[in-house]
């Protein structure tokens, strides 16, 4: 497994392609990136099913804040969803991205970690809990998590209609 991450970050992260412009001030590591994906399907199977729109609004912000083609996406979902599946807590995740994201990253990913949530059309109270759980290990105030639930619902399409 570790070698199937570091010829990932080898071959997708390192060689940054010039074509994708950086989204944030300062580029996020391969290791970082694995990280921040890891949580997110953590929130996508809070509720015990990963449905499509929730793999869907994975695959997109990986697109768009990490300038990743779809297939890189997958592939870092790929190892995400086996580092998620192995690791035993969400602290190896949140203290690498607390250590390397920038409030506004940390800002962007909450949008995103709400846009997971709400992107089957329903919130379990297991989403919210862990939600909440995960803000707080990365160091976000609860007014910040607000404001991303309010971003992330008036972007994400399912929970318009929820």
């Amino acid at each position: 497994m570790l070698d199937a991450i570091r010829g990932f970050v080898t071959r997708n992260i390192l060689r940054a392609p010039e074509t994708s412009p950086p989204t944030h001030s300062r580029a996020p590591s391969g290791g970082v990136q694995l990280a921040a994906c890891a949580l997110l399907l953590e929130l996508a199977h809070a509720d015990g099913e990963l449905s499509p729109n929730e793999l869907a609004h994975i695959e997109s912000a990986l697109g768009r804040h990490f300038g990743l083609e779809q297939n890189t996406a997958a592939e870092l979902i790929a190892l995400a969803e086996a580092e998620r599946s192995q690791s035993i807590d969400h602290f190896q995740f949140t203290r690498l991205i607390a250590q390397q994201y920038n409030l506004g990253q940390k800002r962007v990913l909450a949008e995103v970690m709400w846009g997971v949530i709400l992107a089957d059309g329903q919130i379990a109270q297991h989403e919210a809990s862990l939600v909440r759980k995960l803000a707080s290990l990365l160091d976000l105030e609860p007014a910040y998590l607000a404001q991303a639930r309010s971003a992330a619902a008036t972007t994400t399409p399912s929970s318009r209609s929820a």
